[in-house]
């Protein structure tokens, strides 16, 4: 096993041509200067055996055969030299080939790892939605918004389920009108009870679903209500008697701490140290706006110009260089996913 051995590198690959390259072409070298100077010294004996005369006809004998042995050994040096080099040409070129599929075919799997966390998170949070609006407390709660003892109650239950679910900033029960009756952080948020959400996607989505099955879910963005920080809200129907099939009487909305949960994803994305600092972990919405960066920044503010030909997921070099990456979400479970992406891009080292 040679997992952990630096050998095992891919990059190996061409640090090996290089040095057979470097080994081959200075051995070359050396058959050619010996071969020179093996012509040298036959030219020499073939000089003096000419002064010698008759007595000296032999020694030019061979003296002609050891220079014509090194031509022949000088044209094969050549020729040598020339099958090597397009060989560790050929074998830089393949090597290289192979190293950037590896590379783009972890890049991928990285990007898609993270998206894949994000999906059975959130998949959590629909579950919790769904859940929770069932809560005896918080029927009664929908079921009765002007009983203070009803709603008091409601807030408590919440209050509960949060000090047990940090992931959450908020949960809030609205009424059919959108106005928030109840809260599980009143002393935090106190400008969100009594706040209107009537407008607010999730909400209206959340009241016209079918049945107890269905949720809601609205797209990253801050709320005012909960000190201006970035949240996924789900959200799912309060029914009447907390009946699969029975009458909407509200919504409870899920508001997902969506920061530093997001934060947590890309950051743990398994890159080495000398890549972090090259390397942007991201994750996008369906219209390539970043919702998380592991270099913390751009979130909610920047777009990448993502280059995905339709693909779920694939690779592709920017002009400067740079490797980017992407994953479509897969979904999990009964959470189709938003159409969101995970992404690397990565500058040459």
């Amino acid at each position: 096993m040679h997992n952990g051995n630096s050998t095992a590198r891919p990059e190996r690959i061409l640090e090996l041509v290089s040095r057979l390259n470097a080994s081959a072409t200075d051995k070359i070298a050396e058959i050619g200067a010996i071969t020179r100077q093996t012509k040298m010294l036959a030219l020499n004996a073939l000089i003096e055996a000419s002064r010698a005369g008759d007595a000296g006809r032999g020694f030019a004998v061979v003296a002609s055969e050891v220079r014509n042995v090194s031509t022949e050994i000088e044209k094969v040096a050549s020729a040598l030299e020339g099958d090597v080099s397009a060989d560790l040409t050929e074998l830089k070129n393949i090597g290289g080939a192979i190293i950037d599929q590896l590379r783009g075919q972890r890049m991928i799997d990285l990007a898609l790892n993270a998206i894949e966390i994000i999906d059975r998170n959130l998949y959590e949070r629909t579950c919790d939605a769904r859940w929770w609006a069932t809560d005896s407390a918080v029927v009664q709660c929908a079921a009765e918004p002007h009983n203070a003892e009803a709603t008091r109650y409601a807030a408590s239950r919440l209050g509960v389920i949060l000090r047990a679910y940090t992931v959450y900033l908020d949960l809030w029960v609205c009424d059919t009108e959108g106005r928030v009756i109840a809260t599980g952080r009143p002393d935090l948020y106190p400008q969100a009870l009594g706040h209107s959400v009537a407008n607010e996607s999730w909400f209206r989505e959340a009241l016209a679903t079918k049945s107890g099955d269905d949720f809601a879910v609205a797209d990253i963005a801050v709320c005012s209500a909960l000190d201006n920080q970035p949240v996924a809200t789900y959200a799912a129907a309060i029914r009447e008697n907390a009946e699969m099939q029975g009458r909407p009487t509200g919504v409870l909305g899920v508001h997902f701490n969506w920061g530093p949960q997001a934060q947590t994803v890309v950051d743990g994305v398994r890159i080495t140290e000398e890549e972090k600092a090259r390397t942007r972990v991201l994750l996008l919405d369906r219209n390539f706006r970043v919702l998380a960066c592991s270099q913390r920044k751009g979130a909610l503010a920047e777009r990448v110009e993502l280059r995905t030909g339709g693909a779920p997921t694939g690779t592709y070099v920017e002009s400067d260089g740079s490797v980017v990456a992407f994953a479509l979400t897969p979904g999990y479970e009964t959470y189709k996913g938003l159409g969101w992406y995970g992404c690397l891009i990565q500058k040459p080292a």
